[in-house]
């Protein structure tokens, strides 16, 4: 596929056979909330020409401060079809997927029977966001997960490390928990904050969905972890995201443990 005259400016900046490769590359999104919607946009807007959506939600008035679906007039209406519709409007030419499914248990298999040049994270539940992360490895698909971005105010702050590094996040901690139980300690890319929360925004529910509580949110914070999720894949497929370092595991020592020499 050519480069087309809206991608004018993004090819000054890359050039037109980097174009070529976004065309080319797969991308899936899972999760379009606050997070997921902006970094889908984000992906659509740089030219990736086949992009895979995820989600099972609706939209609720509760979204409309944070969500780029959210809007009063589509209360009521499945997420995926309102960012399908406006990714479409985006680039017309875009091959795009669309499964309206929470990604729970065989889901992420048969999601991932397909091949992808990168899995995007953007799920706010633990266990889905784990089982997602955990087959997307399993198959060699690099993956960029979003953590909490909820509770946070300072953008500045927002952090690309992996995973191994990442600290002073609840999520974060959770998840990598969990992965070390399947063998995965690192090479998980994530966007993240060391904020601390003001512990009294938290909220019990039992409304929610897989969720026991929430924090309250604003506006700017998950559309920028969005927006650094979406910096994360374009860089990497055209080649110019860093290396990330990894922390490595402290070696036990027994010297102090061995009885004295004679």
């Amino acid at each position: 596929m050519a480069v087309q005259q809206w991608e004018g400016r993004t090819s000054l900046l890359v050039g037109e056979e980097n174009i070529e490769q976004l065309h080319k590359s797969h991308v899936l999104i899972v999760g379009l909330g606050g997070v997921g919607s902006y970094a889908a946009e984000a992906i659509c807007r740089a030219g990736i020409g086949n992009i895979t959506i995820v989600d099972g939600d609706k939209v609720e008035a509760s979204n409309r401060n944070r969500q780029l679906p959210a809007l009063s007039s589509t209360e009521g209406q499945w997420k995926v079809d309102i960012m399908a519709a406006r990714l479409r409007d985006i680039n017309p030419d875009v091959n795009l997927t669309v499964h309206k499914v929470f990604v729970k248990d065989d889901v992420a298999d048969d999601i991932l029977a397909t091949p992808f040049d990168y899995v995007m994270d953007c799920i706010d539940t633990l266990a889905p966001k784990v089982h997602l992360i955990r087959k997307a490895r399993e198959r060699g698909y690099p993956v960029v997960s979003s953590l909490g971005a909820a509770g946070r105010i300072r953008p500045e702050l927002i952090r690309i490390e992996d995973i191994s590094t990442s600290h002073n996040c609840n999520l974060a901690f959770y998840v990598r928990k969990k992965l070390r139980r399947h063998g995965i300690e690192s090479n998980v890319t994530v966007v993240y904050s060391p904020e601390t929360i003001d512990k009294e925004g938290v909220r019990l529910t039992d409304t929610l969905q897989n969720k026991r509580s929430f924090l309250g949110t604003i506006s700017f914070i998950p559309a920028s972890f969005g927006l650094f999720c979406a910096s994360v894949v374009i860089r990497t497929l055209l080649g110019t995201m860093d290396p990330l370092p990894i922390k490595k595991k402290k070696r036990r020592s027994f010297k102090k443990h061995l009885p004295p020499q004679e």
